[in-house]
């Protein structure tokens, strides 16, 4: 007899024998292919058993006890062999597990000796001859394999958990993370394996720590590269947050000294700190915006900076250059006198733009209607210029290399932001005038007739009191020299003898027309506006200025005629 089964002897084991039942434990083989399943094979023994009771009577015990060494054993059976000893095993009919408890029972062969039986018939009675003390349960033990199963009651075996070593448990199993595997979960073999990866349980499967060295080398590119990647961001934050910090709370970068080659600067009107830095930076002139508002900030006089064109250098520091615009000789702006002529303003913006003489005259007179004049502008054909009395007096910055035709359009514009300020038309209507382009009118009457600011007023009456047409005195003439001056392009006060100004045939003669001109005769300032608009109430139509501060009003002409040979008296200086 062998170790786990029936060797070639005819004798069965003994249930003396500690291993008795354990057919095969650890050998554990599978059902042979063409061998019968064991409710089969029970099946035709008892058939047999029925058709020759003498044959089987001798054959079937040692048949049945091969049948079990052949069966693979379940080790993890939740039953103990004490309960399968009460109770049928289920898949087993009762009648059956009778029947074949009884033929074991009755199976003797011819030594005597009984023949090996299945587990759940061989229960040792009491008194069995040759054991004088009770026969040890080897099953019963907690360290006991349970007693093997039938086929139909047999489980799929579990894997079995790897047992601990010291070196599992300091180098643990890495996640099997499809990022650091490559996308390939930890079943499937790599691409470049020899063996593939067998049963953990069977004997020719690979160590299951025998691939961690190629999963190692990915895991660490994956590593490396999460690790050149968060730097990369650390550092890119850090430089953000640095350029930040230096832009809110650092000094911004600035040139240093006065800097050298000049160039002009044009601000625009309304222009703050930050946009002047702006400019500026632009220019070359300051390195930096913000260096500029911090030196404008530092400045008493920062915040009075006008608009204007300036001639500064590049390169030079913030606080050079704030100083060098509150210089009014870096100025450079085009300067409109109030009561200039447009004749003068063309010749000083062909000066100004190096152009020839008569280029902005020109340019005048062919684009006078894109230049933006308002609709009632140049409502009569006589009107010598549309655009006198649109020239607004104001300062401008006009740099080299700009066109005649844009720096009139912002002439004009400015003359319109001025004159949007007040109801013009209605106060036409209120002061007896026909449109507002006669209030413009007078107002370059007053500019042009009065030398004093503080005498406006009561020239701005003069003018209203001589248009009545009731006027004895003068008769609906208003008779002023400006005029006469303004027809033949010239300035002077001796325009000749009254009766020759009479003779003198032209719409702008206000010796020889009664009323108005066509069109102002110059660009008024805001004052002499504000008092053609709220001229002083009184009787007044003549007035001459005898020195700077006084000038003379009279209501009839005798006692015009004796401020006169004052005027003259003070002329001559007796």
């Amino acid at each position: 007899m062998t170790e786990y089964g029936r060797g070639a002897g005819s004798e069965p084991w003994h249930p003396e024998d500690p291993l008795y039942g354990d057919q095969g434990w650890g050998a554990q083989q599978q059902v042979a292919p063409g061998q019968a399943q064991y409710g089969e094979q029970q099946a035709h023994q008892q058939y047999a058993q029925q058709q020759n009771p003498q044959v089987h009577q001798h054959q079937q015990h040692p048949q049945h006890q091969q049948q079990y060494a052949q069966q693979p054993q379940d080790p993890y059976g939740q039953q103990h062999y004490g309960e399968q000893s009460q109770q049928p095993q289920q898949g087993y009919p009762q009648e059956q597990y009778v029947q074949q408890q009884a033929q074991y029972t009755a199976g003797w062969d011819t030594t005597g000796q009984q023949a090996a039986m299945p587990y759940a018939a061989q229960q040792p009675a009491e008194g069995y001859p040759g054991y004088g003390t009770e026969t040890p349960d080897y099953y019963g033990t907690p360290e006991a394999y349970p007693p093997p199963q039938p086929p139909g009651q047999r489980r799929a075996v579990p894997e079995q958990a790897p047992e601990w070593t010291p070196e599992a448990e300091q180098e643990p199993e890495e996640e099997n993370h499809p990022f650091f595997s490559d996308g390939k979960s930890g079943d499937e073999p790599d691409a470049d394996e020899d063996e593939p990866r067998g049963s953990r349980r069977g004997g020719g499967g690979r160590d299951r720590r025998g691939g961690k060295g190629k999963k190692k080398g990915k895991s660490g590119r994956a590593c490396l590269v999460l690790v050149v990647v968060f730097s990369l961001g650390v550092g890119g934050a850090g430089y953000v947050g640095y350029q930040f910090w230096q832009k809110k709370f650092g000094a911004a970068p600035d040139y240093v000294g006065t800097g050298s080659t000049p160039v002009q600067v044009e601000i625009p009107q309304g222009a703050g700190g930050y946009e002047i830095g702006s400019i500026l930076a632009k220019a070359g002139v300051v390195k930096s915006q913000g260096a500029f508002v911090s030196a404008q900030n530092d400045n008493p006089k920062g915040k009075t900076l006008q608009a204007g064109v300036y001639t500064l250098n590049k390169g030079m520091s913030a606080a050079n250059a704030v100083a060098a615009m509150l210089n009014p000789a870096s100025r450079s702006n085009f300067i409109i006198p109030e009561g200039k002529r447009n004749a003068w303003v063309y010749e000083q913006i062909d000066k100004r733009l190096e152009l020839k003489p008569g280029t902005t005259k020109d340019v005048a007179k062919a684009q006078a209607k894109n230049l933006g004049l308002p609709d009632w502008a140049n409502d009569d054909k006589e009107i010598q210029d549309p655009l006198e009395g649109f020239l607004y007096p104001a300062s401008y910055p006009v740099a080299k290399g700009a066109k005649p035709e844009d720096v009139l359009r912002k002439m004009v514009s400015r003359a319109n932001q001025e004159y949007g300020k007040v109801d013009l038309k209605g106060m036409a209507a209120k002061l007896g005038l026909k449109s507002p382009l006669q209030v413009i009118t007078v107002a370059s009457l007053v500019q042009a007739e009065g030398k004093y600011k503080h005498d406006f007023d009561k020239v701005a009456r003069v003018v209203y009191n001589r248009l009545k047409p009731n006027n004895t005195e003068t008769y609906g003439l208003l008779d002023f020299d400006s005029t006469v001056n303004y027809a033949k392009s010239t300035s002077t006060l001796d325009i000749g003898a009254v009766k020759h100004l009479r003779d003198f045939k032209h719409p702008y003669n206000t010796y020889y027309i009664h009323g108005l001109p066509p069109g102002p005769i110059g660009n008024p300032g805001e004052s002499a506006l504000h008092s053609a608009l709220n001229p002083t109430p009184g009787p007044w139509y003549y007035f001459v200025s005898v020195t700077e501060n006084e000038t003379l009003f009279a209501v009839t002409n005798e006692e015009h005629e004796q401020n006169r040979k004052r005027y003259e008296k003070e002329k001559s200086g007796q």
